[in-house]
């Protein structure tokens, strides 16, 4: 890890990774791209870890994007596949994400934050996909089609204006609200909600939101049967019903 982007490892099973550049917007430079894979990396392989929220350092921005200075100088044409460290898509994630949008979330900063699973955005953050002002391209917002409704899909992309965090939160976008000075203690709150629920549920859960993001009605049933099998066969599918009847608060052991 660098200082370009900072790692806590709470004892509570919630990673939380910062974007450590609020000078430069926490812009997407090579130091930040490169800390963001190792933290991710560093995540998925510390079992004790079980959710992650990805922030910005500051209250401007969460991430204004790519560095365009950085393409000039490097004439960038399309960007190497493993360029930019996208949750789920280049990087290989099995547990869930937050996004804790502290203030601008513009190109390359919208990206990642959709990549995440969920999103809890500052009411001063703003949201953007401003390829259009620039010559670039934004072939990573295609899954926002299961995200928000075509028509506002379309104007976003084709206009390249901000939206607010109140109309982000409108269309779905954005799961929670906060006062800027709230907005981690709310990504933390939905953090632990998540966490009360039995590992392997919620891992099986959320593969079948992705799964019916993929396939049909039929082939998503099919395949949410399968993903769920390892859950009903478990040691915590027995705790949780003695659990309750027992009225006590249930002790997951993931297995």
């Amino acid at each position: 890890m660098t200082d370009a982007v900072l790692f806590d490892a709470r004892e509570d099973g919630i990673a939380i990774i910062t974007i450590n550049r609020p000078e430069q917007r926490n812009a997407l430079r090579k130091e930040v791209r490169d800390g963001l894979f190792a933290a991710w990396e560093r995540f998925e392989k510390d079992p004790a870890l079980r959710i992650a929220i990805l922030t910005g350092a500051g209250e401007k921005a969460f991430c204004a994007g790519g560095d365009l200075k950085e393409m000039v100088e490097t004439g960038m044409s399309v960007p190497a596949r493993d360029m930019f460290p996208i949750p789920y898509d280049n990087i290989e994630l099995t547990k869930p994400t937050i996004a804790a949008v502290n203030g601008v979330a513009f190109a390359g900063g919208w990206m990642i934050s959709q990549a995440c699973d969920l999103c809890v955005a500052a009411t001063h953050a703003k949201f953007a996909i401003t390829e259009v002002k620039v010559g670039r391209g934004s072939p990573w917002a295609a899954p926002l089609i299961h995200m928000i409704p075509q028509r506002i899909f379309m104007e976003i992309v084709l206009t390249g204006k901000p939206i607010t965090a109140q109309r982000a939160y409108e269309i779905g976008l954005v799961n929670r609200l906060a006062e800027p000075e709230a907005l981690m203690d709310a990504a933390i709150e939905l953090a632990r909600e998540v966490l009360d629920g039995a590992p392997l549920s919620v891992k099986a859960a959320r593969e079948t939101v992705m799964l019916s993001t993929e396939m049909g009605r039929g082939a998503a049933l099919q395949a949410a049967r399968a993903a769920h099998e390892m859950t009903y066969n478990s040691q915590d599918a027995q705790e949780g019903p003695r659990a309750f009847a027992e009225k006590r608060k249930p002790e997951w052991k993931g297995r």
